[in-house]
């Protein structure tokens, strides 16, 4: 299965998995949940606790879910599965979530710093 990988701190990279629950889980280092935060079939699978564990780093800002913890990746959706990411759909979230960011808390407010391109 070809997916979009992104990882905290860098640049988002094409990756092909067996798509078997097990890689799924490894590539997001934990128990899955997938999200659907855009208007394009694709699911955003991160780790399940991926909005607020402690020992996993920021990642990206997801509009409607706050800022997302550790590794998550794309994938395609079929009808009853998880499939592969379709190339221009690679291509555009590649785009997409090309920017990088760290964050630092000041207060109680999550501040995103560019980690330039």
């Amino acid at each position: 299965m070809n997916i979009l990988v992104v990882e905290p701190g860098k640049r988002p990279y094409a990756k092909e998995i067996s798509g078997e629950l097990e890689s799924l889980q490894q590539t997001v280092g934990g128990y899955i949940q997938a999200i659907y935060p855009f208007d394009d079939p694709v699911a955003l699978v991160c780790e399940e606790e991926a909005l607020y564990h402690p020992e996993q780093k920021w990642n990206r800002p997801i509009k409607g879910y706050g800022v997302i913890k550790g590794t998550f990746f794309l994938c395609g959706l079929g009808e009853d599965d998880f499939t592969d990411l379709p190339q221009e759909l690679t291509e555009k979230y590649t785009e997409f979530f090309r920017q990088a960011y760290d964050f630092v808390l000041v207060g109680n407010i999550l501040m995103p710093i560019s980690l330039g391109e």
